[in-house]
């Protein structure tokens, strides 16, 4: 992949796939993480003298005009960011992109609505997908990829237009690719990864490469009850995939036998019911009462989880520990949180719930070497899978 540094944009209409999909209440961006992170490239082609039109997607509109997922609050602080006017337009190719991006002056930029009004853009059927290209292509001389984490979709804007128009991947997604091979081709050892979140299933394939990679895997979240009812223990109403317990079991034992420590919670916070007040108690991970579901790893684990990072030399974290948007069950997602934070090593936060927990928990974003704008993706890159976005850049 080539670099927006050996593009000429001088007085072209650069067209920016970025990744701006925050979440909102109403029209108030509650994480504008993703914001902030391609404000770099866009500036860098602003201060260049390109004419800058931004793409991006926000939610699941499914092909529809639906206007709680306008990105109108983000055009707002996208230019409050920039500290320039963001030109919105209220279609994607309709009279309303064409007029804002016919205006566009060399240094300007505009921001198109929510690229998933269009069914185009995530068409299964490479014609329609194509026909929708055609129209993106015809609204810039150039295209640049910043749009990390969208990069495992392929979709229009990310594997479809790039093709069509002169290209290069933005200093945002470079950057993400850079970590993710550092991850993956020498790491420093001992490389630890923390695993977490909802469900196991979601992090099949990249727990299956990983047993080949690293040094030590803790698996804490909903998906450590999985693992732990695969061991014969009861986890009472705890979140459960019954139907991957056998592909579990065989985890554990392809960990045993490559010598890959697996760390599974010792304890964890039970609560009554799923809630931000419920009630709940300490309890032996192996002996979960059945009227009870865990919500937290407890406070043994979070001790043991950090004492297994204290002498990483790389780590890579991908999902919560716990039901972190409640206070009372957010324990578990800081204790990771801060031993990374007072680290050595090469630490990687893996986007998603990861990147809004710290946030979210206040910790500094610079205690960490990288933290990712792509859950997804990231894990696709880590799975050893193709991702159709960079596949186009590097063409």
């Amino acid at each position: 992949m080539i670099g927006i540094d050996e593009l000429d944009v001088k007085g072209r209409r650069v067209f920016v796939r970025a990744d701006l999909n925050v979440p909102l209440d109403g029209e108030t961006i509650t994480d504008d993480g993703r914001i902030r992170a391609s404000v770099p490239t866009i500036r860098k082609l602003i201060e260049r003298g390109a004419k800058v039109v931004v793409a991006a997607h926000l939610g699941r509109p499914k092909g529809s005009v639906t206007p709680k997922y306008s990105l109108a609050p983000v055009s707002r602080r996208l230019a409050e960011l920039l500290g320039e006017d963001v030109a919105f337009a209220t279609d994607v190719v309709g009279e309303s992109a064409q007029s804002v991006v016919a205006g566009l002056q060399d240094g300007q930029v505009a921001l198109l609505e929510n690229l998933r009004f269009e069914p185009g853009e995530e068409s299964k059927d490479d014609a329609v997908r194509g026909e929708f290209a055609d129209k993106l292509a015809a609204l810039a001389e150039l295209y640049v990829g910043d749009g990390f984490g969208a990069v495992h979709r392929k979709h229009a804007s990310v594997y479809d237009l790039p093709k069509r128009l002169p290209h290069a991947a933005g200093d945002l997604v470079l950057a993400e690719v850079e970590v993710l091979r550092k991850l993956t081709e020498d790491p420093a050892r001992p490389y630890v990864v923390v695993l977490g979140g909802a469900k196991v299933s979601d992090k099949l394939g990249v727990i299956a490469n990983l047993l080949s990679k690293v040094d030590r895997l803790l698996i804490g979240g909903g998906m450590a009850y999985t693992f732990l009812k695969s061991q014969g223990h009861e986890v009472g109403k705890s979140l459960l995939q019954e139907d991957q317990i056998d592909q579990v079991k065989g985890f554990l034992d392809e960990a045993a036998s490559r010598g890959v420590e697996l760390v599974l919670p010792v304890d964890v916070l039970a609560a009554t019911e799923f809630g931000a007040d419920a009630p709940y108690e300490v309890v032996d991970a192996t002996a979960i009462p059945a009227d009870r579901e865990g919500l937290d790893i407890g406070p043994r684990t979070r001790e043991l989880f950090a004492s297994k990072l204290a002498d990483a030399q790389t780590v890579f974290w991908n999902g919560p520990m716990g039901v972190f948007e409640f206070d009372a069950f957010s324990g578990g997602t800081r204790a990771v949180a801060e031993a990374l934070v007072i680290s050595t090593a090469f630490t990687v936060v893996g986007g998603g719930d990861s990147a809004a927990a710290v946030r979210r928990l206040g910790l500094p974003e610079d205690g960490f070497s990288h933290i990712s704008t792509g859950g997804g993706a990231s894990l696709e890159y880590l799975e050893g899978k193709t991702l159709p976005g960079l596949a186009a850049l590097e063409e």
